[in-house]
This record gives structure tokens, C-alpha cells and sequence, in this order.
């Protein structure tokens, strides 16, 4: 019998109504007594039908149900009763829980709107077929009709406010809930809370749990998970106990969700008395919360109890597996996942996308691309479906592996794109210096609705700062701050980072000063950007500061430090960080190693470097690529090539900061032929693309040894639009070789890229100086002071009993300064007697060349401040071209007992490939300070 059938039978069960004769005569007349009766019989039977229907409905929507609500529908309207308001409404309701939009709208506009009920449910099914717009839709047409909304129609509203992110929105809604007094009802607040936590406005979530007079334990969980999501760990703990305090019943979830927050925040031991309590409360054989156990021992680093209650488990699943393969790979122990996913696969439990996207970050570790596209043709054989997760993983390893296209066809193929697919393609483009392209998936994510999270905005930083976008960098900036994200130490370190990059060191120190909380990230990242900025002073200050505030240093704190260590006129500083680097056995970390090497060559103590490299019991690519540097800065190029082969044969494969120091080296050395080779040699042999930076070695090269046609022909063939840095390279060499025509095309392009660098304007002045067009020379000066740009001074730094003093051209602020000038005079008829005579490291037209300038040197006046003492003196010069005072450096030095070295005048423009490079009286270029 079908289901009609059956329905049809119920109704014939009905008793026939009886009927009394009334009348007489020839007209006959009759009352239907039992008309009443009949009526609500046979409403009676519907509505019992119905509500067996509604039940059906409620577990399960399927077309047969629906179509006994159709039914029912029928009925009611042949029988006359359809016009029943609470018939209509419950036929209305179950439609709405059959998912059938249509004929519940149909219904709808044939019931009498004056009550809210029929509101609230196309309210309820237009949010659960996620149509948020059409469900404020009928919310403000029912407030237009004059119904007034109950507690039940507020949940429903809420979430479709969350749904379309609209919070301001639901801030409103917010304020007619308070003023109707259904701020304390549970199932309006449970929904505020919810909302406002998803939105990162946890504070609110807040105010609104703590304005419930009565919380049960699902609300306590609501308000668990908020913090979870936030990242808070502190409140989700306090939360815990006063849920504990109040004697509200803990359930599975309860513990699953203050058990991700310790695996969120690493707090291992907070988890481990968790343990303790889960098991007091019978929880531990419940699959959800073992589970979350797990991937809490695993993502907090303690792998060999994770794997020991992996073993214990009586259940084991897929969530189960996942849990731990993400733990190995988390904790770099990528190489035991690759055995985990197999065993998983080989006990028949079948692997999600959950799984894949735990396990492809460890192809990407491995860097093997290969293997992550046999993965993603798995994937696709085994139809597994693609969602979010597998979608953001596939896109991470495709990008990391440099494949762009490949990642932008995946982001693109579906629709399932959410803020963390977005967010993988802009750190993705990131990665690949695509930064333009990161912007881009910004806007268009805040086009389509999504709301950037804490870590979309931690990615797109540094798009800011690598565009030197201050503009761009501010409005993200106001944005974090009006979403209170700011607070988030990987966030505050990004700001920190974009602000120092984009010239602002004042606001990223500002901002720094300003947070509430900074770990060794933020620490990092500003100690970083005062060494890369000219200020290692204020580095190391800061470094010693974060020592001071009590959090512990790590490699990349010591490797930051000794950068700046790097860039004092004296090695006191340096030689200090390295004992406590003996001290606190940071010896054998690679990095720090390398970060020595390099302090070491670029004060200028090689031997020291090569020391520290030959004491190294693990070499890494880093620190082959930090020696040899050493030795290519030092003018070097035989130990630079013999190092190359040698890290070749300790299997260390190169890399492109390797051959881009290789390059480097040939091009001082005049190598051509070489540098030609290990371009060649990159590229075809060890599949290197070259970048910006290897072409601008490859004209420096030709440029170096006169070739000045190979080298614009390099220029002209690149595959890529040339930036600055080259077009300077090869501005430098035509005015070594006297290039007038190329120089002047060369400087077109400059000053269309780059048109504030003064460096550029003096190089072509000089240029048209030696061609002896002085009227070219004084319109490039003229051009320069109507665009405001101004020469940066160089400096001499001189280190006496720890303190730093800097001095520059015509510097009268010291104290002493009548009594150095005498000695300089002085000074000055000594280098006469030995047969110096002063010429003009620029040439410049008579009328602006000052012979009392060309004496008072920035480093003549440094040398003179502490006669005869142990000194170490810093010349800052431009990389443009080697002055004729190097002679006079020679025997001033001879003169006063000091030690004289040239830096780069940071700021001007430079012909080599790396802004470390230094000149060097015995060398050339070099890094001898």
C-alpha cells in the first residue's frame, strides 16, 4: 500500500456526519447538527497526519515526505479548512523543514500576516537554504506590516546577519532585541554570542553572555568556542573554571574546545591537568575528545605520548590519523609522515581531505614537486571531494614549488573559495614577489563578502612593505585596528616590519612601544629592522632590552643582532655576542654560525670567519653561501670558486644566493669568461632561474671588462622588465669607460624608477663632468633642487672605549672641533711631505669646487679625535665609483697608526649586487671595515 493509499483510508475512517430533518410540508429543510464535528474531525486527522509528517521532516527531508505535505495540502483546501490558521501554519513550517522555498512562499501569501509565526518560518527557511538576503528581506517586511517579532524570530535573523558578515547590521538588530527585552532569553543570546565570536568581536560575545541571568552548558560552550577561535587562551581557561564554579554540567565539547585551545596556544602542561580531568570525568573513551587529545599532544611537540595514546585508542578513524600525521609534520618530522600515510592507507582507513591537506605541507618541506603532483592526481582518481582545506593545501604546495599557474588554475576550477583559500594565494604571491597579484586577491575578496581574518592580514603585510606602499600599509593598518586585531603578536610584528620597509622606522618603533604584548617575534622583527636601517645602535639596545623584558633569545634574535654588531665601527660588540653565543651553546645552530661568519668578514677579520666556518660540525647551504660571501666581498675570487666546488663535493646543493656570489666574485675578479660559465651553469645544469639580481652580476661583469654592447644587449634580452638596480649597474660602468650616449639612456630609465636617489644624479653630473659638458652638470644640479633631492652625506664612525662618534664633512659639533681642525692642518703638511696632493674625488666646475672642503674629509676629522689611541675607523662613500683618496687613505693611515675602511653611503645608488658590499684600498671592492 503506497502512502496515499494509506492516507486516503484515514480519511474514509472518518465517522459519516449524522443530519436531523427539520422541515414539513413540500419544503423540506435540514440543520447539519454534526457539521462542527465533521469539521474537527477531519481536522483533526490531518493535523495528526501532519504531525508525523513534521517529525519525518525534521530527521529526514526526502522527496517522499514532501510529497505528503503536498498532500495534506490538498486535502485541507478540497475539504474548506485551509483558510485555518494554525493548520496553514504548521503545513507551512513543514515545508520550510522539507527545504521546498517554493511552495512555503506559495503558501505564504494566502495566510493572514497579521501574527508572527508564518514570518518566522520563511524567516528560519530562507537562512537554512543560506539566502541571508531574502531572510532580512521578509524581517523588515514584516516590521513594515506592523507584526512585531518574538524570541523566535531573533535567532534566525542573527544568523543571517552572520552570514552575510554584516555586523554593524546585526548591532542594530542587537538594540531592538535590548529595547523588547529578549537580551536574556538563551536562544537569542546563544546566537549573538556565536556571531559576534565568528567576527572576531569576542569583547561583545562577552557583554552579552555576561547579561544572561541563566547559562546552561550549551551556552557555556558557545562562549568556549569563541575564545577558541580568537586565539585567547587566558579567557578560555578562565571561562573553564567559572564554568566549573558554577556547577554547569562539562560535556564532550566542552573538553574539545578548551583542549584546541591548548593545542592552539603550545601550553603543554595546562593540557596535561586537562587529561587528568577528562579522565576523572569519564570522558576518555569518547572518540571526539581522545581525538582532540591527540592533536593537542601533537601540535604541542610532545610526540611520543601522542603516538602512545595512538596506540591505546580503542577507535582509531580518519580524524584520528589526520590528528597525528599533522602533528609529525608540525614538528618538522616530515619524513615520518610519508611512513604514517601509508600505514593509514594500508589499514583500510580511507584518507580525506583533511588528511591531505595535514599531509601535503610535509611534500612542501621536502621541496619535492614531483611528489605533490602525484598526490594531487590522487586526489583526482580517487574523487575526493575538494574542498576548502585540500584546496588551500594544494594552492600552498604549488606556490611554494613556484608553479603560479598551476595554483591560480586550482583557486580558480570551483567554487568552494572561503578567506583561507584567499589567504594561501596571497602569501603564495608573496612568496613568489608577486605582490601587485596579493593586493588584487585582497580586493577581491572583500568585494565577494568575505571578511579577512588575523592571518590574511599577517600575509598581506608584507606585499605593503615589499611595494614600499605606505598608503596602502596605513589603511590595512586602520582596518586591524577597528577589528582590535592588533593585539596579536604575529600581527604586530607584520605592522612593525611594513612600517620600518615602507622608510617609517619612527612609527614601526611607535607602534612597537604601544603593544600590549610582544614575544620574540616582535622582538625579532624590530631588532631587525633597526640593523637594516643604519641604526645598530639602537639595535643592540634593543636587544639587550628584550633580555631584560625576560624573553628567551633565540637564533634568529642572536643572527639579528650580529647583523647589526656588523655594521659598528668597532668588533667589541660583535666579539661580546659571540661569547655569550659559547656561552649558551648556540655554537652548533647554523644560523648563528652563519650570522658570525658574516659579522666577522664584514669588520673585516676573514680569518676569523674562515675560523668559525672550519669549527662548523654541520654545513648547511647558508653556511657555504656566508663563506664564500666572505670571500667574494674580500676580493677573493680564487677561495670563492675553490669554496664552491668544495661545498659541491660535501653534496650541498647550490642555490641562487650561491651563484648570485659566485657572479658576483667572477665580475670583480674580471672573469668574463667564468661569469658567463656559472650563468650557463645555473641555469641549464641546476635549473636556477636566473633572477633581477643575477642579470645585474651578468652587465656589472661586461660592464667591469669594457663590454658595454653585451652588456646592454643583457638588458635588452631579459626576460623580465629591468629595475633600477640594474639600469645603475650599468650607469656605473659608462662612467668608468666613458659612455656618454648609453649613460644618458641609462639615466632616463633611472629617473623614470627611481627619480628621488641623489646617487643617480651625481653619477650622470660626473659623467657629463668628464666629457667636460659643465653646462649639462650644472642643469642636473638645478633639476635636483627643484625636485627637492639632496646628496646624503657621508660619515666616519669612530669608536672610542665603547662609544660611537660620527662625523661628517665640515662637522663642527664636537666640542673639540677648533682643536681637531688645527691638528688636521697639521696633519695635512704631513701628507704634503710625503708627496700627496689633494685631488677633488668628484670633478666639478671651478665655481662650486671648494679646496676647504676637499680638506676637511669626514675620515681626516675621525682619525684626529683620540691621538695615537686604539681606534677603528668607518668611511662612508659611494659605490659608484673608487675615489683617487685611497692613496691618501693609505698614508694617513701610515701617519696616525689607524686603521681606515669605506662603507657604502647607504641611501645612494650602487653598482653592486648586494647593498653589503664595501670598497677596500688593498682589495677594491670588498668588506673590510
Amino acid at each position: 500500500m503506497t502512502s496515499s493509499e494509506a492516507f486516503m483510508g484515514s480519511l474514509l475512517s472518518i465517522p459519516v456526519p449524522k443530519f436531523k430533518w427539520v422541515g414539513g410540508g413540500d419544503k423540506r429543510s435540514f440543520v447539519q447538527e454534526d457539521l462542527a464535528m465533521s469539521v474537527a474531525l477531519m481536522m483533526e486527522a490531518l493535523a495528526t497526519k501532519l504531525e508525523s509528517v513534521f517529525r519525518a521532516c525534521s530527521d529526514d527531508a526526502s522527496v517522499s515526505v514532501l510529497q505528503q505535505v503536498r498532500e495534506i495540502h490538498a486535502h485541507a483546501i478540497v475539504d474548506g479548512i485551509s483558510d485555518n490558521n494554525t493548520l496553514s501554519s504548521k503545513i507551512l513550517g513543514t515545508y520550510v523543514l522539507c527545504g521546498s522555498i517554493k511552495d512555503a512562499t506559495n503558501l505564504f501569501f494566502r495566510l493572514q500576516l497579521c501574527y508572527s509565526l508564518p514570518w518566522n518560518w520563511m524567516i528560519r527557511g530562507f537562512t537554512m537554504k543560506g539566502q541571508f538576503d531574502f531572510a532580512l528581506l521578509f524581517y523588515f517586511k514584516m516590521l513594515g506590516s506592523g507584526v512585531s517579532p518574538d524570541k523566535y524570530t531573533f535567532p534566525y535573523v542573527i544568523k543571517a546577519c552572520g552570514g552575510l558578515n554584516n555586523v554593524p547590521l546585526c548591532k542594530t538588530v542587537h538594540d531592538m532585541i535590548r529595547s523588547m527585552g529578549f537580551h536574556v532569553d538563551l536562544f537569542v543570546g546563544s546566537a549573538l554570542i556565536k556571531l559576534y565570536a565568528d567576527n572576531g568581536y569576542v569583547h561583545l560575545a562577552r557583554c552579552v553572555f555576561d547579561e544572561l541571568p541563566q547559562r546552561d552548558t550549551i551556552l557555556w560552550n558557545v562562549m568556549l568556542n569563541g575564545y577558541v577561535k580568537s586565539g585567547d587562551f587566558n579567557n578560555a581557561i578562565g571561562t573553564f573554571q567559572e564554568m566549573r564554579k558554577s556547577h554547569s554540567e562539562t560535556n564532550s565539547v566542552t573538553f574539545t574546545c578548551i583542549l584546541a585551545t591548548c593545542a592552539t596556544s603550545g601550553i603543554l602542561s595546562v593540557g596535561i591537568q586537562l587529561h587528568g580531568l577528562v579522565i576523572g570525568s569519564g570522558f576518555e573513551f569518547d572518540s571526539q575528545v581522545a581525538n582532540t587529545l591527540l592533536a593537542m599532544y601533537s601540535k604541542c611537540g610532545d610526540l611520543f605520548y601522542a603516538r602512545k595514546l595512538f596506540n591505546t585508542m580503542p577507535q582509531i578513524d580518519t580524524v584520528t590519523w589526520n590528528g597525528l600525521i599533522a602533528g609529525y609534520v608540525q614538528n618538522g618530522f616530515t619524513d615520518e609522515a610519508v611512513p604514517l600515510f601509508k600505514e593509514m592507507i594500508s589499514t583500510g582507513v580511507k584518507p580525506d581531505s583533511i588528511t591531505f591537506a595535514s599531509f601535503l605541507p610535509s611534500i612542501v618541506e621536502s621541496g619535492s614537486i614531483k611528489r605533490g603532483k602525484e598526490i594531487h592526481s590522487y586526489i583526482v582518481r580517487h574523487r575526493l571531494p575538494f574542498d576548502v582545506y585540500l584546496k588551500s593545501a594544494l594552492i600552498d604546495i604549488y606556490l611554494k614549488g613556484g608553479d603560479v599557474d598551476m595554483a591560480l588554475k586550482i583557486f580558480q576550477q570551483n567554487a568552494s573559495v572561503d578567506v583561507a583559500v584567499c589567504t594561501a594565494m596571497i602569501s603564495g604571491y608573496v612568496l613568489n614577489g608577486l605582490n601587485i597579484d596579493a593586493i588584487t586577491v585582497l580586493r577581491w575578496l572583500i568585494q565577494e563578502g568575505m571578511t579577512p581574518n588575523r592571518l590574511t592580514m599577517a600575509s598581506v603585510l608584507p606585499a605593503c612593505a615589499a611595494l614600499a606602499s605606505l598608503k596602502l600599509g596605513k589603511e590595512l593598518h586602520c582596518y586591524i585596528l577597528k577589528k582590535q586585531l592588533d593585539s596579536l603578536c604575529h600581527i604586530g610584528s607584520a605592522i612593525t616590519d611594513m612600517y620600518a620597509k615602507c622608510g617609517r622606522l619612527d612609527l614601526a618603533y611607535q607602534f612597537f612601544r604601544r603593544m600590549s604584548e610582544r614575544d620574540s617575534v616582535c622582538w625579532n622583527s624590530m631588532i631587525a629592522s633597526f640593523s637594516q636601517h643604519g641604526k645598530p645602535e639602537m639595535a643592540i639596545d634593543l636587544f639587550r632590552q628584550m633580555g631584560v623584558s625576560g624573553i628567551k633569545f633565540g637564533s634568529v634574535s642572536i643572527s639579528s643582532a650580529l647583523s647589526a654588531c656588523a655594521n659598528f665601527p668597532s668588533l667589541y660588540y660583535g666579539k661580546e655576542l659571540h661569547g655569550f653565543v659559547i656561552r649558551n651553546s648556540f655554537t652548533y645552530d647554523t644560523f648563528v654560525a652563519s650570522a658570525l661568519i658574516d659579522m666577522y668578514s664584514k669588520c673585516g677579520k676573514l680569518a676569523l670567519a674562515r675560523c668559525v666556518f672550519d669549527t662548523m660540525d654541520l654545513k648547511s647551504e647558508v653556511s657555504w653561501n656566508s663563506i664564500i660571501t666572505a670571500y667574494g666581498n674580500h676580493g677573493c675570487p680564487k677561495e670563492c670558486l675553490d669554496l664552491f666546488h668544495g661545498m659541491l663535493e660535501d653534496e650541498i646543493h647550490p642555490d641562487h644566493v650561491t651563484f648570485l656570489v659566485i657572479l658576483s666574485a667572477c665580475g670583480h675578479a674580471g672573469l668574463v669568461d667564468e661569469g658567463i660559465y656559472y650563468f650557463r651553469c645555473m641555469t641549464e645544469k641546476y635549473g636556477i632561474c636566473a633572477r633581477m639580481e643575477h642579470y645585474a652580476c651578468m652587465v656589472d661583469l661586461y660592464g667591469r671588462a669594457g663590454h658595454m654592447h653585451e652588456a646592454f644587449d643583457t638588458i635588452k634580452n631579459m626576460p623580465f622588465t629591468p629595475d633600477a638596480g640594474v639600469w645603475g649597474t650599468l650607469l656605473g660602468s659608462c662612467r668608468v669607460h666613458g659612455y656618454v650616449e648609453l649613460a644618458k639612456l641609462a639615466s632616463k630609465h633611472l629617473l623614470e624608477l627611481d627619480p628621488q636617489n641623489s646617487g643617480y644624479y651625481v653619477l650622470l653630473s660626473n659623467i657629463h663632468a668628464d666629457a667636460g659638458e659643465w653646462e649639462s652638470v650644472l642643469k642636473i644640479r638645478s633639476d635636483m633642487k627643484e625636485r627637492g633631492v639632496q646628496k646624503i652625506r657621508g660619515c666616519s664612525g669612530i669608536d672610542v672605549n665603547g662609544g660611537t662618534h660620527t662625523f661628517s664633512a665640515d662637522d663642527g659639533s664636537h666640542p673639540q672641533s677648533v682643536e681637531i681642525y688645527l691638528t688636521l692642518n697639521s696633519l695635512l703638511l704631513e701628507l704634503r711631505k710625503q708627496g700627496y696632493v689633494p685631488q677633488p674625488y668628484l670633478p666639478l666646475h671651478p665655481q662650486i669646487m671648494s679646496k676647504n672642503s676637499m680638506e676637511k674629509r669626514n675620515n681626516k676629522v675621525a682619525c684626529l679625535v683620540t691621538w695615537r689611541s686604539q681606534v677603528q675607523i668607518l668611511e662612508t662613500i659611494s659605490l659608484l665609483e673608487k675615489p683617487p683618496e685611497f692613496k691618501q687613505q693609505n698614508i694617513t693611515s701610515a701617519i696616525t697608526y689607524r686603521r681606515l675602511a669605506a662603507i657604502p653611503n647607504i641611501g645612494e645608488a650602487s653598482s653592486e649586487p648586494t647593498d653589503k658590499t664595501t670598497l677596500c684600498h688593498h682589495h677594491g671592492f670588498c668588506g673590510v671595515r
